[in-house]
């Protein structure tokens, strides 16, 4: 016992709490660091465990008895109650033998681990708010390399963990920013500063991604940049919005310019038309006649142009009244269904009962319907081999929407003209065979019920188009 005390001395160095435990739990001997901590003198005996969490405070014996038995160290994480504070700790165990008395002791060394407990809560609520935030988020190290992405970056991007982890955020790029643009990125980080730009990536299936990105440095104690933190504010909604407005600016810009073109044109195209009928009387050449009354069809073309654009560019004198959609639909099918190019067409309708009367004008809603029935059979009618076409129309509502949806067989539109489907004038029919201004007034009608219509196709694989009106309770 006596080489015990004598060497014990030796622990007064250390940084950490030590203590010479007797079988008992009885402290022997403590070193400096120790007596300072529980503010105890040398002569005061205690027994350790009672500093110990009272929840933890028998698993604790049951570990330091274990040890003496089997000679064996042990270490546990607990608690000490010390000066009326919890102090986190790390204990470790060691068994020992006094040569000259043959008597168990326990070297037990007591470190604190409040600091290394407090960062692991920190880190565990940083991965808590980074894997539950609905920001995608990526960690880099210094040379670019990912070693972190949460959950909504693998929604966002397409792409697993697994498939990011240790690649080169350029793997989902788009290419089209210039490499001045990720140079300036680069020498902002790299310098300890915070970025932020907005960037264009390509999720894993090709679609486009745009976030505005935030990328801060990651700076150590001794102010070294050991890697980047990126979280990316999704932009794809917004610039969606973005497009509606100006598409929704140039629809109202066009409208102001159909009301002039109207009244410009009108005047002067009524008094033609009205001399073309007094040449007609006063002539009797079958030639010059024959001459006038193709001027008089074209003049009759321009004068429905001229209607179809002071249609869109003016509000509606009819008034709005409850209306059975599902009735207008049936009667625009059978319209439809009557010309001479619908003959080899089957029409299909699935249209729930369930659909409450709308407050619309039911002459311009059937417009609606018929340009976009009109145009599915001039599509399938171009198709060069015909093998069961048909058009469906389905009606169908929940709490807050009726949704009527059109889808043909036709061959579909191409990728570059879908943006253009509702803009005036613009047609892939043949010259002189549609003005390009159905689906423009369309979409004029369906916007002034506070509805909405999109259309989707792919080419070869027909056409759907979709249209959404509000129900009002």
């Amino acid at each position: 016992m006596n080489d015990l005390n004598f060497n014990f001395a030796l622990f007064d160095s250390f940084p950490e709490m030590f203590f010479l435990v007797n079988s008992h739990g009885k402290i022997v001997r403590m070193n400096s660091v120790a007596l300072t901590t529980l503010k105890q003198h040398t002569d005061e005996t205690e027994i350790f465990f009672d500093y110990i969490e009272l929840c933890d405070r028998n698993n604790s014996e049951i570990i330091f008895s274990d040890a003496l038995k089997n000679s064996c160290s042990k270490e546990l994480e607990t608690r000490l109650f010390i000066n009326r504070n919890f102090i986190n700790v790390k204990i470790t165990i060691v068994p020992i033998k006094d040569s000259n008395e043959n008597e168990s002791f326990a070297l037990i060394s007591v470190r604190d681990i409040s600091e290394e407990k407090r960062k692991e809560a920190e880190l565990i609520r940083f991965l808590n708010v980074a894997e539950n935030s609905v920001n995608p988020i990526e960690i880099t190290d210094l040379n670019g390399k990912i070693i972190y992405v949460n959950r909504a970056f693998e929604v966002a991007s397409g792409y697993s963990k697994e498939e990011l982890l240790g690649k080169n955020p350029r793997v989902f790029g788009s290419g089209k920013l210039p490499s001045s643009f990720w140079d300036k990125m680069w020498a902002t980080i790299s310098s300890g500063k915070v970025w932020v730009g907005e960037v264009e990536n390509r999720k894993k299936n090709g679609e486009p991604f745009y976030t505005q990105l935030l990328i801060s440095p990651i700076i150590e104690k001794d102010g070294k940049v050991s890697g980047y933190f990126a979280i990316h504010r999704d932009l794809t909604e917004k610039r969606t919005l973005e497009r509606q407005l100006i598409h929704t600016q140039k629809m109202e810009s066009i409208g102001t310019l159909a009301a002039g073109i109207a009244h410009e044109v009108g005047n002067p195209l009524a008094s033609i038309s009205a001399l073309v009928q007094v040449a007609q009387r006063s002539s009797k050449d079958p030639f010059v006649n024959e001459k006038l009354s193709l001027v008089k069809s074209q003049i009759t073309r321009i004068s429905k142009i001229i209607r179809d654009l002071v249609d869109f560019s003016r509000p509606s004198n009819y008034e709005l009244e409850l209306t059975d959609v599902n009735k207008v639909i049936t009667e625009a099918v059978e319209i439809t269904r009557v010309g001479t190019k619908a003959k080899d067409i089957t029409f299909e309708t699935n249209l729930s009962d369930s659909i409450p009367m709308l407050p619309l004008i039911a002459d311009q809603i059937q417009q609606v319907f018929l340009n976009i029935l009109l145009n599915a059979v001039d599509a399938i009618s171009e198709k060069k081999e015909k093998h069961n076409e048909k058009i469906s129309i389905t009606s169908e509502a929940d709490p807050d929407w009726l949704t009527i949806t059109f889808v043909d067989t036709g061959p579909g539109i191409k990728d570059e003209n879908l943006t253009k489907i509702f803009e005036p004038f613009f047609t892939t029919k043949k010259e002189g065979k549609g003005t390009g201004l159905g689906l423009w007034v369309s979409y004029g009608i369906v916007k002034s019920f506070q509805g909405d219509i999109k259309v989707k196709s792919k080419l070869n694989e027909g056409t759907t188009f979709i249209i959404k009106l509000p129900i009002h309770n």
